[in-house]
């Protein structure tokens, strides 16, 4: 298991009682799945070759990147290496990395916003004056994940810095440079799973975000998500074409796009990982289908065939606890009105805390899953939701 953040916990603990001998590798050793291994090795999940020194002498039987960006092509190396199930490295690579993913989509035919990456800072200042005369552009790191390093311009004044802030995000070093694309409604965001080739299940949802602190990082996710059906068939069929193409061969994907007012969709990411912002946990309470398990026995080399398409039963959500700005924790404020909607809460943070602002995923400090009574209460909670949960800073 690579890496073994609060997110990925969950994927550790059911490792553990589905009877297999649990290793877990990062260079966090205070990381708290550590706790539930049965050992820990102090190895960066992004060192791919000593991730497979380290796979080859503990002879493992499967590797996995649960909810963790970085880790993914790790993941697919040693899989290709060792002849593990897995994904072919050159198309994690593809899909972990921003730049190569846009590069595929438009030389494949897919939509894709006019986009260019730069690790010089002129030439993408120049590119990115002559994108300003038109439209908005997002600046973005090319390999970073959580959303952090993203921002959005509408002129050149602060591009110095936010190309710095992406360049210091990113692993590559490398910046992507996009016209920002108007949504005709909330973008999704939700998981997937891809066996021989083929999206054979997937669960989309609504996103939501916190706009005063970062517009690109999720606050939270709703099922099920509210665009037409139809559309979102249209969206499942070229996340399919993409997937075939990669021939990409088992487990776990976080998927986000949007479509714009014209009613065309871009395939924004299809990350090479399931998990992050409990999106299996709700998905699993939505649907009854268990993508943990899934992306543990699948890269065990279980039979995946029984995985099918289920809709969605009942409304639920995540929702991300987070600061508004640096400070330390006064309290953690739950409102009476939303408090018989909580199915699970796990806070990180407690009275005294010194807490960053959440401008990326690495700055959450507790997630809590709600369930609703209808879709417009959900929608309704879900963008307020600071308003009911909240941290509170002296």
């Amino acid at each position: 298991m690579l890496g073994g953040s609060h997110f990925q916990v969950p994927a550790i603990i059911y490792a553990k009682k589905a009877g297999y001998h649990v290793i877990t590798a990062d260079y966090l050793p205070d990381n708290p799945g550590h706790k539930y291994a049965d050992e820990y090795h102090n190895v960066s999940t992004i060192d791919e070759k000593k991730v497979l020194q380290l796979a080859e002498k503990l002879r493992i039987d499967g590797i996995v990147s649960y909810a963790s960006d970085p880790g993914a092509p790790s993941a697919a190396y040693v899989a290709e290496k060792l002849s593990l199930p897995g994904n072919p490295y050159e198309s994690v690579r593809i899909l972990q990395r921003k730049d190569l993913f846009r590069g595929f989509l438009k030389s494949n035919d897919f939509m894709v916003p006019e986009t260019a990456s730069f690790r010089d800072l002129n030439e993408a200042k120049e590119f990115a004056a002559s994108r300003l005369e038109q439209k908005a552009i997002v600046v973005k790191p090319a390999d970073s994940s959580g959303s952090k390093g993203v921002t959005k311009l509408l002129t050149i004044d602060d591009f110095d810095h936010s190309f710095q802030n992406a360049l210091n995000y990113s692993i590559a070093k490398i910046v992507v440079v996009e016209d920002f694309i108007e949504k005709a409604i909330y973008e999704m965001d939700g998981d997937g799973f891809v066996w021989n080739g083929k999206l054979v299940f997937r669960c989309f949802g609504n996103q939501h975000n916190d706009l005063e602190c970062n517009p690109y990082v999720p606050m939270g996710i709703s099922f099920p998500y509210i665009q037409e059906k139809a559309i979102q068939q249209k969206a499942h069929e070229i996340i399919d074409s993409i997937l075939t193409k990669l021939n990409m061969k088992v487990g776990g994907l976080n998927i986000e796009y949007l479509t714009d007012k014209d009613g065309n969709i871009y395939i924004l990411e299809i990350g090479p990982r399931s998990g992050g912002n409990l999106i299996p946990e709700v998905i699993k309470l939505s649907t009854g289908v268990d993508l943990i398990a899934y992306s543990i026995e699948g890269a065990m080399g279980k039979d995946c065939t029984d995985l099918r398409m289920t809709e969605t039963n009942g409304f639920y959500s995540s929702y991300i606890l987070h600061a508004k700005r640096d400070g330390k924790v006064k309290s953690i404020n739950i409102d009476a009105e939303i408090k018989h909607k909580i199915v699970q809460q796990n806070i990180f943070t407690k009275a005294g805390d010194a807490v960053k602002k959440f401008d990326g995923s690495n700055n959450t400090l507790g997630t809590f899953i709600l369930k609703f009574e209808n879709q417009d209460e959900m929608i309704y909670y879900l963008d307020k939701m600071t308003d009911y949960i909240s941290v509170e800073l002296f």
